[in-house]
């Protein structure tokens, strides 16, 4: 078949190396989520005593910033109890269909030799900070 000087052609990640620098990240954080989600798994955060990370805002301040639950509402994931994570913390929970979104559209992208990254626009940073503020204080007014 001749070669047209229109067609497309798909470009290669110069060599082996730049698909390499391009996955490293997105797997590096799959790998880091993935030990994470171990390591939580056999620690019970709902029991006092445990080695886990606490929220300087609580600590500080006495009230729940948007991600306080976050570690608890994991690890009732990971042991299969939605309503208990729905109660954790709502918010994350609707939240990580579109984290997931973000984070397999990174890995695919890194895969394939492309860096990526999200870049959101000014409304979307205003409604992201928006629901962050409207959560807080009415998680704040509920508790």
């Amino acid at each position: 078949m001749p070669h047209h000087r229109d067609t497309p052609h798909p470009r290669r990640a110069p060599g082996g190396g730049g698909r390499v620098r391009a996955a490293a990240p997105p797997l590096a954080v799959l790998g880091a989520g993935l030990a994470g989600a171990a390591y939580l798994y056999g620690r019970d955060p709902h029991l006092p005593g445990q080695w886990l990370p606490f929220c300087p805002w609580r600590r500080i301040t006495g009230l729940q910033c948007p991600g306080c639950g976050g570690t608890r509402m994991t690890y009732d994931l990971l042991h299969g109890d939605l309503a208990t994570a729905w109660h954790d913390n709502a918010a994350l929970l609707l939240a990580l269909p579109l984290v997931a979104l973000l984070y397999l559209t990174w890995l695919r992208h890194g895969l394939a030799g492309r860096t990526w990254r999200f870049r959101p626009g000014r409304p979307t940073v205003a409604l992201i900070l928006g629901t962050a503020l409207a959560w807080t204080v009415l998680r704040n007014l509920l508790a």
